[in-house]
């Protein structure tokens, strides 16, 4: 049985960020359903042994290693891409980092370096792959947000404003870029077991408080987000722009 409202076959999708992790998982869950891949991250063997794993899961994908955080590296990459793989049709925003610090501590440098990689690698990815997408007509692009775009939690206050950032930014991409046939959309996870939360799952204090405050009881497993960003990468999501979508168990709708 076939779903051709979820099919991705015959598109190309650049994931940021997806040598491992979230943006791995979503890549793997992209390729599944149809899509070839283009695995990015700026370590170019880690970014070639990830697409290689997709590719032996019969998945197409292939990898383009350069940094996010810098806008000539990005336009140079995208310009690549675009003349030499192929048109981007889906692009999933989800290179990021966090830094726990309590905010009267918190180092200027590493303010920077968060909304370098949060915010502002957003823009230099997303400008090029727009304005190719502006000219065929259509075009996914799926920013990955945070529950921490709703809420805030001690020791990650310069982290809860990025997210807030990716929130609007994909309010105002969407307004800007819809009238050019272009989806814009954003995911927000909840907490979920990845390498960049893996301080916090070694912690049993933290796991307990998160099962207590959760109302599905448990931490997400990244498999959970692909439903999501299958449907806003696919003809399912065509009059969806510039919205959020919780996947967090819970935890945002329940005191």
């Amino acid at each position: 049985m076939t779903f051709p409202l979820f099919d991705l076959s015959g598109r190309r999708a650049l994931v940021t960020g997806s040598s491992q992790g979230i943006g791995h998982a979503l890549a793997l869950g992209l390729a599944e359903h149809g899509a070839s891949v283009i695995i990015n991250g700026r370590n170019a063997q880690k970014a070639e042994a990830a697409a290689k794993a997709i590719r032996e899961h019969k998945g197409h994908a292939v990898s383009a290693a350069f940094d996010v955080t810098d806008a000539g590296a990005c336009r140079s990459a995208i310009d690549y891409i675009e003349a030499e793989i192929g048109p981007i049709d889906i692009l999933i925003n989800n290179a990021g980092m966090q830094f726990r610090m309590p905010l009267e501590t918190f180092p200027v440098e590493k303010w920077d370096e968060l909304f370098r990689t949060n915010v502002s690698s957003i823009f230099y990815v997303s400008q090029p792959v727009a304005q190719a997408m502006i000219g065929r007509g259509r075009g996914k692009i799926i920013n990955i947000a945070s529950v921490q775009a709703e809420l805030a939690r001690p020791n990650i206050a310069p982290y809860t404003a990025t997210k807030g950032a990716v929130r609007n930014l994909t309010r105002g991409m969407a307004t800007d870029w819809a009238k050019h046939g272009l989806q814009v959309n954003a995911i927000a996870p909840g907490y979920f077991k990845t390498p960049l939360n893996q301080a916090l799952v070694d912690d049993p204090k933290f796991s307990a408080w998160l099962e207590n405050r959760t109302p599905a009881g448990r931490w997400g497993d990244v498999k959970e987000l692909v439903g999501a960003v299958v449907f806003l990468a696919s003809d399912a999501s065509s009059f969806v722009n510039g919205h959020m979508l919780m996947v967090d168990g819970g935890i945002t709708a329940s005191l």
